[in-house]
């Protein structure tokens, strides 16, 4: 019997995180069970519990784990450092377009999850709230709408932008038509036979997002 000791912990926690992370890959959130978590990572079905209590404590170890490995709020704070330094359209494209990227690298991982989080949520909210819970710390969109909140007050209240709408309804449009490309990407990736999805391209979706931003702000017409 091994000693139990924290580094050991870790690594079974590791390993049931990890496999959990690569079902989810392969198989819808919701449709994951404990036995498949079993199955993939070789434990028996008290070595599992022995850790974890039920299948949402350990997507909540994962999402925490995704949110410290694939993170853009380094990439989000040092476009926004430029704000003295550019104009706030430049600002908005920078930001969109690092967006861009991020969704076309993490279209199949932990932007699939996040989806399938959302979904997940419309049929059992309790169950999502408690893997929010249980992960901590804010997510990359959370983070983002944030800071980009902060940076529009500011140059509102700097009288720079001549906004047609608020902030706050800056902010919410934004971030319903993010959840909008995101959703179109990831549908259209996995049933790619729409003929739609044969012209669905993830940056120009972001770049005439940013348009519409811009133009709502009044820093471009």
């Amino acid at each position: 019997m091994p000693k139990v000791t924290e580094e050991y912990i870790a690594n079974k926690k590791k390993k049931i995180v990890d496999a959990a992370y690569e079902l989810c890959l392969e198989k819808t959130v919701s449709t994951v069970t404990m036995q498949d978590i079993i199955n993939r990572t070789g434990l028996s079905q008290g070595g599992i519990y022995r850790f974890y209590k039920d299948i949402d404590e350990i997507f909540a170890d994962m999402l925490a784990d995704l949110r410290l490995r694939v993170t853009i709020k380094q990439q989000v704070d040092e476009i926004l450092a430029q704000e003295e330094l550019l104009p706030a359209a430049e600002v908005t494209y920078r930001i969109f377009d690092m967006l861009a990227d991020y969704m076309e690298a993490e279209l199949m991982g932990i932007q699939k999850v996040d989806f399938e989080l959302s979904v997940l949520a419309m049929n059992a909210p309790h169950r999502v709230e408690k893997i929010l819970k249980g992960a901590g710390g804010v997510g990359n969109k959370e983070y983002l709408m944030h800071r980009m909140a902060e940076f529009y007050q500011k140059k509102a209240a700097a009288g720079q932008l001549q906004a047609k709408v608020s902030p706050e309804e800056l902010i919410t449009y934004i971030s319903s038509a993010y959840t909008g490309i995101q959703t179109c990407a990831i549908v259209y990736h996995c049933y790619n036979k729409n003929p739609i999805a044969q012209m669905y391209d993830v940056r120009q979706q972001h770049r005439v997002l940013a348009k519409t931003v811009n133009y709502l702000l009044g820093a471009e017409e």
